[in-house]
């Protein structure tokens, strides 16, 4: 969903051939001594990073930590020239808002990642974090560290904790936040006992609401804050850009695999969170995301009721908001920034240029000045970069990006002339970004480059498709049912501590929400083989009725649905009964393991009271969402399903038990295959060895009726 599945998984020949009693469950290895040692100092890293850390290892190990000493025996000497550099034009302050979509900030954020990045061994790695962590901006050296353990192959085993739980401020609305604060001072200055939940939690929990209960200026944050402002939707968003950092070139990581056509997964990417939004917008009776005219004011309003640490509001969009008058007021800013004030006109050149380009089929502004063809399988990955902007476009300074831009045009967030005054808007976080309705708006905008691309391509044909001797004869779905559940995340890292407050276990707060989630349910593939083969299967869920109730064209529809399911199968000679069940679901995986939880694990195995197994990080989109909210009577939504002859595909083939890999595909087939190109007719839609299946999805609001806030 968004739906590119970044995770370490099962190898696609564990996948295939492996038989277990108990499909679902997961092996996990144990680990040593050593990695206990180092698991426990980068958790301590997480720890309240709006402060210094009050951590013994940190200080202690920051204190000895000599920078110029350091950058003298750094082994990659342009590594080391390149941070001090930058580290002498005067950092990023403490208190300032990072954002890594400003160009003055990501130039720091690099230079630091490199450091981090190259650093020789893990003790190298850990001194100069140490460092970075007392004396740089803390969300500065949340998402450099965040982005270089998630690329060092010695650090991949090290889960990240929830970013939601390290960051709270970018979740929570500013009343949660105050709340936290109000129960920090009440606890401390009185030395208050801590009170006790019915579940056994020893704290202070705090009930959330989202942000349309006071204000929202447009319909879509009034319905959809349950969907805008899911921590775990907002979460994943982030963990995709820390694998994918625009900034960061394939040929810099040193791992051309880990990229493997990034363009292409953009693409993905881009068109499946655009579709994701579409189906829970029907829902909800919304209908289609309206589309962006630069020229004509925005509608959509947006207020994000969010509270920056250092007490500066997130930026407010009011409705019609008219970008070209909003950028008549120029600020005279300096530095790589300073072109923010023309976002308008770098945004329809950027645009205009790209669309000159899948016209023609060929770009010639490339770097080197060869021409480069794409209409051929490898094109579009090229116009991927190029959409996006990254490090790997053909040519960054012609092309652009769009995105980049147009997060701050549409996000109305105010020009500085200081990096260290700046109040980004939600747009210009990845954490936040999806909170915003016109987030949406712009990835449509973005996926009109890629559906003119495709138009361009020759049209799937009956031969392209079929699968001799495959054919599926019925689907059958369990009763598809969602519902509000109660979500606890820790909140103890919204408030500042003290020496006292750690010496004596931390303050202890949670916050508590309601989610979307579904019940269990298994679905059920009937197919027929005339002989013993290997298929893949994939499964995409879509509309099959406009907001109008009118029957939509496949053809006209496919770009509207997302990719459900796939999975490889040893199809059996005879007749094959596939069973899936929600939980396995390759698309989704569950919430990531609170903090505390797991600083609790690690210091239990340290003592030898239990062991401790190594659980890489799933980068997906959250189990909880796997199905669109649906209706009290059911919204009616269709499945298509298609069974295609498996074709081995070896990048991220293989897989180790304690090495965390981006998976990002299973075979050899595009992203998005067969929905990703127009078919020659509608027959192709009928073929045997594929299928629709119309089902409801129903909304149990029992939670919606009751919940307590």
């Amino acid at each position: 969903m968004l739906l590119l599945r970044v995770l370490i998984c099962l190898s696609l020949s564990a996948l295939i051939c492996a038989e277990k009693d108990n499909q679902n469950e997961k092996e996990y290895a144990v680990a040593d001594k050593e990695f206990v040692r180092k698991y426990k100092l980068i958790l301590q890293l997480f720890d309240h990073i709006n402060q210094p850390s009050f951590h013994k290892s940190i200080v202690d190990t920051a204190a000895k930590f000599d920078l110029d000493k350091f950058l003298e025996g750094y082994e990659k000497k342009d590594v080391a020239k390149k941070f001090l550099v930058e580290h002498n034009k005067g950092h990023l302050s403490r208190s300032a808002i990072f954002s890594e979509f400003n160009k003055d900030h990501i130039l720091e954020a690099k230079a630091l990642f490199s450091l981090f990045y190259n650093a020789k061994d893990f003790e190298a790695l850990f001194e100069a974090a140490c460092w970075a962590r007392q004396n740089l901006n803390g969300r500065l050296f949340l998402y450099s560290l965040g982005a270089a353990l998630t690329h060092r192959e010695d650090c991949k085993s090290f889960s990240i904790p929830p970013i939601y739980e390290v960051t709270p401020h970018f979740f929570f609305n500013a009343e949660t936040i105050q709340k936290a604060q109000e129960y920090k001072n009440k606890h401390c200055s009185g030395k208050t006992e801590y009170p006790k939940d019915a579940d056994g939690f020893v704290g202070y929990t705090i009930n959330s609401s989202y942000s349309g209960q006071y204000l929202n200026l447009h319909p879509d944050q009034a319905l959809m804050n349950y969907y805008l402002e899911d921590v775990g939707i907002n979460a994943f968003f982030y963990y995709y850009y820390l694998y994918y950092p625009y900034w960061l070139s394939g040929e810099e990581l040193g791992q051309n695999d880990v990229f493997y056509k990034r363009g292409e997964v953009f693409y993905f990417h881009s068109q499946e969170s655009a579709a994701r939004f579409y189906i829970e917008r029907l829902a909800n009776n919304l209908g289609d995301i309206p589309e962006i005219d630069w020229d004509l004011p925005l509608e959509a309003g947006f207020n994000p009721s969010m509270r920056y640490p250092n007490g500066v509001e997130f930026p407010t969009r009011p409705n019609f908001a008219d970008l070209r008058q909003f950028f008549t007021n120029q600020v005279k800013k300096q530095g790589p920034s300073r072109d923010y004030q023309h976002s308008l006109t770098l945004i329809k050149d950027y645009s205009r240029r790209i669309r000159d380009v899948i016209d023609e089929g060929i770009i010639h502004q490339t770097k080197d000045g060869k021409p480069i063809k794409i209409l051929n399988e490898e094109g579009l990955d090229v116009l991927g970069n190029m959409v996006e902007g990254n490090a790997d476009s053909p040519n960054r300074r012609y092309f652009g990006s769009i995105l980049f831009y147009a997060r701050h045009l549409l996000g109305f967030s105010s020009q500085s002339k200081d990096k260290n005054a700046l109040a980004p808007s939600a747009l210009e976080h990845s954490e936040t970004a999806l909170r915003d309705p016109a987030f949406y708006q712009l990835y449509k905008y973005v996926c009109s480059f890629f559906l003119s691309y495709k138009s361009s391509l020759p049209p799937y044909t009956k031969q392209d498709l079929e699968f001799p001797g495959v054919s599926i004869k019925k689907i059958k779905f369990d009763k598809l049912v969602t519902r509000y559940d109660y979500f606890y995340s820790d909140l103890s890292n919204a408030v500042d501590v003290t020496q006292e407050d750690v010496d004596q276990g931390g303050f202890k707060a949670r916050v508590r929400q309601y989610r979307m989630n579904h019940e269990p349910f298994k679905y059920r593939i009937y197919v027929d083989s005339e002989k013993d083969q290997v298929a893949s299967v994939r499964v995409y869920i879509g509309p099959k009725y406009d907001e109008r109730g009118e029957t939509v064209d496949m053809n006209d529809n496919r770009i509207n649905f997302i990719q459900f399911d796939y999975f490889p199968f040893k199809l059996k000679k005879g007749q094959n009964v596939i069973e899936r069940s929600s939980k396995e679901l390759f698309e989704y995986c569950d919430e990531r393991t609170p903090y505390r939880e797991t600083y609790q694990q690690v210091l239990d195995a340290e003592s030898g009271k239990e062991e401790f197994k190594i659980r890489p990080d799933e980068v997906c989109f959250p189990r909880r969402v796997a199905l669109p909210k649906g209706s009290v009577g059911g919204t009616p939504f269709q499945f298509y399903v298609m069974v295609s002859p498996y074709k081995s595909n070896e990048v991220g083939a293989s897989y180790d038990d304690t090495h965390q890999y981006p998976v990002y595909r299973m075979d050899e087939y595009p992203l998005g295959y067969p929905l990703d190109r127009p078919m020659e007719n509608d027959e192709c839609y009928k073929l045997p060895n594929s299928r629709l299946h119309e089902a409801l999805v129903f909304f149990d609001d029992k939670i919606n009726k009751n919940h307590p806030f």
